[in-house]
């Protein structure tokens, strides 16, 4: 079956779906586009600001439904009280920032000892390839380790890490995680054919973030590396809200147009009361190959006077080398490829603040 031939057969058992004020889900005011990707189908239910509840048994009975025409698929069934059909926000602005208050509070995952969220704010700004590196840095230094693709736009952890093939799941409908090079690593991005958009609305997406990492099997990790897109929308603000996050890594380029936006990031999480364990300068300079000459390509030391006026700790400069980016497009990051080269030093020293941190936290 064509996936709108799969899409219109899921909307069609939704006609068997009662919802508390009468009428079945299929007509629904709140029901979202139906998803259909190569494995897996996914829709939201947005519901009234306290509506959550009564709309339980909903979400359990359209799951069901839609396992019936899935074939094979995982079914993501997100309910979202961020917004009802016709509401307005709920909790309405927090402050200047404008983050959304809620009633839910931030809550453990199961297994997971520390969760560290990767931030920028900004795009092209190699945060991706941040988050990995200082993953794979601290199984390094004998931590197990994984990490979550939150970027659903734009996933690249498939890529960085050479993944390939799409997730398999449990009896109990749990994603199994991929593992790459020790670490264990999910992403929607396996899901999706290939230059597939995901077309979600912020809560949507949040949704399927929220499934993302709490119905996949981690197992026991010490940390859990979470690569957030970059920016302060609803993805970044319901995580913080709904997930209890060690801290977070800021990641930054040296140039003023890249800092504005990673201060905005930063005020963001000290908003939410998230700590900010500080501030990673990328493309810090670069070094030419065959004369040795140090190039400041986007001007330097930006990061470290950012965070010295903010009161936070600098982290440390990566270095714009070629091998950084060859061996990431290659699906063999730096850090596996050349451990002992100055630029996994680099991360190395990165990740050993951050795991003095969480010691110190502790």
């Amino acid at each position: 079956m064509s996936d709108d031939s799969i899409a219109a057969a899921v909307r069609q058992a939704l006609k068997n779906v009662p919802v508390p004020d009468g009428g079945t889900l299929a007509d629904y005011a709140g029901l979202s586009d139906i998803i259909v990707t190569p494995s897996a189908l996914a829709f939201a239910i947005a519901v009234e600001p306290g509506m959550e509840g009564a709309f339980g048994p909903v979400q359990a009975a359209a799951t069901k439904a839609t396992e019936s025409c899935a074939q094979g698929r995982k079914v993501l069934v997100s309910l979202t009280g961020d917004k009802g059909p016709g509401s307005a926000p709920a909790g309405g602005p927090a402050g200047a920032g404008g983050a959304q208050r809620s009633a839910v509070q931030p809550m453990p995952v199961k297994g997971i000892r520390h969760i560290i969220a990767v931030a920028s704010g900004k795009g092209g700004v190699g945060k991706s390839t941040c988050s990995v590196n200082i993953a794979l840095a601290l199984q390094a230094q004998g931590l197990k380790v994984g990490i979550l693709d939150a970027d659903l736009y734009g996933p690249s952890v498939p890529h960085l890490l050479g993944i390939d093939g799409k997730p398999a799941f449990r009896d109990e409908k749990m994603f199994i995680p991929f593992e790459a090079h020790g670490l264990k690593a999910m992403s929607i991005g396996p899901m999706l054919e290939a230059d597939q958009a995901v077309v979600w609305r912020g809560p949507m997406a949040s949704s399927a973030l929220r499934q993302l990492l709490r119905e996949t099997d981690w197992g026991e990790l010490d940390v859990l590396i979470i690569d957030l897109p970059p920016g302060t929308g609803d993805i970044q603000i319901s995580l913080c809200q709904q997930v209890k996050l060690a801290g977070t890594i800021i990641i930054s380029t040296p140039q003023d147009l890249a800092l504005i936006d990673a201060k905005k990031a930063m005020d963001m999480f000290l908003r939410l009361k998230i700590p900010v364990f500080g501030i990673v300068e990328n493309m810090s300079c670069f070094i030419a190959p065959d004369t040795g000459k140090r190039y400041d390509i986007f001007g330097h030391g930006g990061a470290r006077e950012t965070a010295e006026r903010m009161g936070l700790p600098f982290l440390g400069e990566i270095p714009l080398h070629m091998s950084i980016r060859s061996q990431s497009d290659a699906g063999v990051p730096v850090r596996v490829s050349d451990p002992e080269g100055a630029e996994a030093a680099a991360f190395d020293h990165v990740a050993t603040l951050v795991r003095q941190r969480l010691e110190t936290d502790a």
